[in-house]
């Protein structure tokens, strides 16, 4: 199984820490080589990266790690990496074939969370994503959060960052297959933006949209999505707790 890891974006609110969001070091690893080991752990041997914003830079970071710890990745650009982040979904999956992990750069995990993910797929499912119930962690950002509904069986009833009603917290993380881009390309032709979100929206209104709960074991369910300097801050105390064979093996 491949991954794609999303690291187009411009990272506005770390801009005082670093230029290229994906180059950040957290105690010392960059972002997008925590991410490409995160996959690497969970058994993924080829990553697929989208970049945008710093593009050269990141780009040009990618073959030296990939010697380093032994994957394949493939950079591609996304054409316009201004729009919503379900065009660098689309860019990213056209270089893959089947199902694939699908992971944020800014977002880190305790090891179980991927290791599951890569295990729970099947053909009842367009895409399943990690969720965390515990949404009142001080680690979630409430305000740039993405907020999940389920149903009682533990599909997706809605996802979005201004829904009403919820009762987990989307972590970043999905176990997806290529409807997730067939999706959002249907979302676009229906005139919305595009998100990542969209899509899934879609899919949860066809049944398709699963979820993972991580559990609320406080080591093998940590993670964060380190998006703004209070993230930051947070995750250069706890990354090399929480991520230890990351951090033992570089």
């Amino acid at each position: 199984m491949d991954a794609l890891i999303i690291a187009a974006g411009f990272g506005s609110r770390l801009l005082d820490i670093s230029p290229s969001k994906p180059l950040t070091p957290v105690a010392g690893v960059p972002l997008i080589e925590l991410g490409v080991r995160q996959a690497q752990a969970a058994g993924i041997s080829r990553v697929v990266v989208v970049t945008g914003h710093e593009a050269a830079r990141v780009e040009a970071f990618l073959p030296g790690l990939a010697e380093r710890i032994g994957v394949e990745i493939v950079a591609t650009r996304c054409s316009d990496w201004s729009l919503p982040n379900g065009h660098s979904v689309m860019a990213g999956a056209a270089r893959i074939a089947g199902d694939y992990l699908l992971m944020m750069a800014d977002h880190i995990f305790a090891a179980p969370i991927l290791r599951r993910l890569a295990g729970v797929g099947d053909d009842m499912r367009g895409v399943t994503l990690a969720v965390d119930r515990r949404v009142t962690s001080p680690l979630i950002d409430p305000d740039d959060a993405t907020w999940v509904k389920m149903a009682s069986d533990g599909r997706i009833r809605a996802i979005g960052k201004t829904i009403a009603a919820y009762d987990a917290v989307d972590c970043g993380a999905f176990l997806a297959t290529p409807e997730l881009a067939q999706a959002i390309a249907a979302a676009i032709a229906a005139g919305q933006p595009g998100s990542l979100s969209d899509g899934m929206q879609r899919l949860a209104d066809a049944g398709r949209a699963a979820t993972m709960d991580i559990g609320a074991d406080e080591r093998e369910a940590w993670w964060m999505d380190v998006d703004d300097p209070r993230a930051y801050a947070i995750a250069e105390e706890q990354a090399p707790r929480y991520l230890r064979e990351l951090y033992a093996v570089r």
